[in-house]
């Protein structure tokens, strides 16, 4: 099976961030992936990138491309794919 990183873009003051976060949980139950969370602020280029669309979900197998997965909420339908295809 791949190895699949998921890494949550957010910042610290972000209602949705923690909601997304929260809403991962029980998913790491299941699926087996490295979840990082970054914190959108501490970088300029990652502001540039997401500043308002925080938080955003990004996916890759085995360090390969990266698949924006989701935005605002999570979009479980999505994900799951995005994990059963590992």
């Amino acid at each position: 099976m791949a190895a699949v990183q998921l890494t949550l873009y957010s910042r610290s003051y972000c209602h949705l961030c923690e909601q997304m976060h929260d809403a991962l949980q029980p998913l790491r139950e299941q699926y087996r992936f490295a979840l990082d969370v970054v914190d959108v602020d501490a970088d300029p280029a990652l502001v540039a990138q997401y500043d308002e669309l925080v938080p955003v979900l990004v996916g890759s197998r085995n360090g390969g491309t990266l698949q924006q997965l989701c935005h605002y909420v999570l979009d479980e339908t999505k994900v799951l794919d995005f994990l059963r295809r590992g």
